[in-house]
């Protein structure tokens, strides 16, 4: 049984997005919440690169270069996502709610997840390209 593409894409988003906020958990104790939403950020980056190369993108024929120079552009539009995601709820719509529970880090886990279908398409359409 052959397993989608974008399930494995989702698969790979996955680990690499509890990567990066259990990381953004550890340096939110040693530096401030945006800064630690973004070297987190790079983080899961970095792990959703290799696990897509390796196994979801498996037939991308453009050079490496390219692969990274694209794979940084869309996350650079998904990380902007992120955080913006993340200090809309955080800073205004989850105190708007009079929700105190964890704000950040909820508000972290929504701005983490809602760059999926845009990171997807960009890395299918420039990143992994095949011929």
């Amino acid at each position: 049984m052959r397993i989608p593409r974008f399930v494995l894409f989702l698969a790979a988003g996955g680990i690499a997005a509890a990567a990066n906020f259990l990381s953004r958990i550890a340096l939110s104790e040693v530096m401030a919440y945006v800064p630690a939403i973004v070297l987190a950020y790079c983080i899961g980056m970095l792990t959703a690169f290799l696990l897509n190369r390796a196994s979801v993108f498996t037939a991308a024929d453009n050079p490496l270069s390219q692969q990274m120079k694209w794979f940084v552009l869309v996350n650079l539009l998904a990380v902007l996502q992120t955080v913006l995601i993340s200090l809309l709820f955080a800073r205004w719509l989850f105190p708007l709610a009079g929700m105190a529970f964890h704000p950040e880090t909820l508000a972290h886990a929504i701005g983490v997840a809602v760059p999926v279908v845009t990171s997807y398409l960009g890395h299918r359409r420039w990143t992994f390209r095949t011929r």
